[in-house]
């Protein structure tokens, strides 16, 4: 099992999401939940293909915080 972050900011139409570990992994939906339910379903398809290219999968390292200013 793997953990990473994911990032999920809303655009003027939809949501989008990527994860600052897996480079190129990003996924869309038109709310929040369908933008981090497509990111899920992402993530696993990034995994599978790295395990099917031989490549290792990314240890996880990006953190996040609320900063209140």
């Amino acid at each position: 099992m793997h953990r990473f972050l994911i990032i999920i900011e809303k655009g003027k139409t939809n949501y989008a999401a990527y994860s600052p570990d897996l480079p190129g992994c990003v996924a869309t939906g038109k709310t929040r939940e369908e933008a981090e339910e497509e990111m899920h379903e992402a993530i696993a398809f990034h995994i599978e293909g790295l395990k099917e290219d031989g490549l290792p999968i990314p240890k996880a390292s990006s953190s996040a915080s609320w900063v209140l200013v």
